[in-house]
């Protein structure tokens, strides 16, 4: 599905830019102020993987991405027409993770992540760490293509859906009986 992984593309590009435009880093933007508590639009610069992880680690990341998207557009070139599922998957995670390098090769090994999920408690707060729409994109992609392939609806790359099960063996042949000849 490369139109929906240009879009996760176009989409992550254009948000991203809309929020280093309008907010200086570590700026914090709340766009509905009712939901303060646990909604807020931020600025970061993330040099690790989604949601955080792995921080400073993001000439790895370059090379992960490369090998992911080549890898997606191989198996998309095999996977057949009518598993869409997957497809739509592989797409999400393939914007994604372009989404992610264009951020890393333009701005210096890191992506710019802004959305920031909080939990107020008692005595503090607990936050999830920022993200941005490609790494939502690849975390979808991959948890829906999991559930696929847990409920066998996941890809057969090769085969046909709709060929005919396979013919049980030919009985085996009985050997002749005493007096029998074989000629």
């Amino acid at each position: 599905m490369p139109l929906v992984a240009i879009f996760v593309l176009a989409v992550d590009q254009w948000t991203k830019g809309l929020v280093r435009a309008r907010l200086p880093l570590y700026g914090i933007f709340v766009p509905f102020p009712t939901l303060q508590p646990w909604f807020k639009i931020v600025r970061w610069e993330n040099t690790g993987a989604a949601f955080g992880i792995l921080q400073g680690q993001g000439t790895i990341f370059i090379g992960v991405a490369v090998l992911v998207i080549v890898g997606v557009l191989i198996y998309l070139r095999q996977l057949p027409a009518d598993q869409w599922p997957v497809r739509l998957c592989l797409g999400l995670q393939l914007g994604g993770a372009a989404g992610n390098l264009v951020d890393r090769l333009r701005f210096g090994n890191h992506v710019t992540d802004f959305l920031l999920f909080t939990l107020p408690l008692r005595n503090r707060i607990l936050a999830w760490p920022a993200f941005n729409v490609a790494d939502s994109c690849i975390v979808i992609g991959v948890l829906v293509l999991a559930v696929l392939l847990l409920n066998d609806e996941g890809p057969r790359a090769g085969a046909d859906s709709r060929a005919a099960p396979p013919q049980p063996a030919a009985p085996p042949e009985t050997p002749p009986s005493k007096g029998q000849g074989l000629g």
